[in-house]
């Protein structure tokens, strides 16, 4: 079943522009000069019921801006977006009662309250039951481990600390869309562990849909099977991850180290007709690189001329077609 589905989705901005200097400050007052920027352009896509989807994209490629466009934050300039059966910049009480977006980089909690008075309040605002506000506060509260933080003043925490409390505030409706935006942000390893292993229970447990953006690659390698990729506004992939890596860097690493303990070089590469990049090589230990295609056939010609103390083939590590990507390097 669909649960999100958007067309045309495009967010302008209306943006003033001057040169520097004074009489460029004082005559912009009189003829003030505009430019607009797309910040989104004309995204389409539909997200199934339960479906946990990763957006990602460099900094500045529209993904916040397409999550409050979807949570109803923003009006768009173009396009239609369905949510839950709603349409979200409506801002319908029964739609935001089925929603959560939480922003790593944003705080909901006021400053001078204690963390338990922020659950509180947000207790009234979504009308949840003392009960059950109770055992899911415990739950969370146990999980993140921050049940000493209650009576501290959000001022007082660390980055950290406020965004395991910001998780809590997110979840405590048991909203059925989560819209993540960086929801790691500040977490060390273990908490980040723990979180993404919650979120992927709660969705198991509640058939709830997500969509998360992160920097960390972890977070979306380990939560969801399907990315959507946005540079410059623009929707540029959607589907598996592995697929987008096979696209972008199509070859294997093969890392093996000699019996013998000789050292292999791309000399030696080249005069034995081994079609394979050496691109790295100390200790012992040698990194290849090879298109996918002729990975079986240099696998076999290495066994046959070389003894192997050592021998493994993987795939590029996620974070190079990343970083490739961001870098403008590759072509989609």
């Amino acid at each position: 079943m669909t649960h999100i589905v958007a067309e045309e989705l495009t967010k302008t901005y209306r943006v003033p522009i001057r040169e520097g200097g004074l009489g460029a400050a004082f005559g912009s007052l009189f003829k003030p000069r505009f430019q607009e920027v797309k910040a989104v352009d004309s995204i389409s896509f539909s997200i199934r019921q339960g479906e946990m989807v990763g957006v990602i994209g460099p900094n500045g490629a529209g993904k916040t801006t397409t999550l409050k466009m979807l949570s109803g934050l923003l009006y768009p300039t173009r396009g239609r977006v369905e949510a839950a059966g709603h349409i979200p910049w409506k801002r319908e009480k029964r739609y935001l009662q089925k929603i959560s977006l939480l922003m790593g980089n944003r705080s909901q909690m006021q400053w001078n309250n204690t963390v338990y008075d922020c659950m509180t309040i947000f207790r009234d605002i979504y009308q949840v039951p003392e009960a059950a506000f109770k055992a899911r506060l415990a739950e969370l509260a146990s999980m993140l481990d921050v049940e000493k933080l209650m009576p501290k003043r959000v001022r007082d925490m660390s980055l950290g600390e406020r965004s395991k409390c910001e998780l809590i505030l997110a979840l405590l409706h048991r909203p059925e869309i989560l819209y993540l935006d960086e929801p790691t942000l500040g977490m060390d390893v273990t908490m980040q562990l723990r979180l993404r292993e919650y979120i992927r229970e709660y969705n198991r447990r509640h058939g709830a849909t997500v969509i998360l953006t992160s920097h960390y690659m972890a977070d979306i390698t380990s939560l969801c099977p399907r990315v959507m990729l946005i540079t410059g506004g623009r929707l540029q992939y959607d589907g598996p991850l592995p697929k987008l890596a096979d696209r972008l860097l199509p070859y294997k690493i093969i890392k093996l180290a000699l019996a013998d303990k000789a050292e292999l070089t791309q000399q030696l590469l080249d005069r034995q007709a081994i079609p394979a990049e050496l691109t790295e090589s100390g200790e012992g230990v040698c990194t290849l690189r090879v298109r996918k295609e002729d990975a079986i056939q240099v696998s076999a010609m290495l066994m046959q001329v070389y003894s192997l103390a050592e021998f493994s083939i993987t795939d590029p590590p996620v974070e190079a077609v990343i970083d490739k990507l961001y870098s403008g390097e590759a072509g989609l």
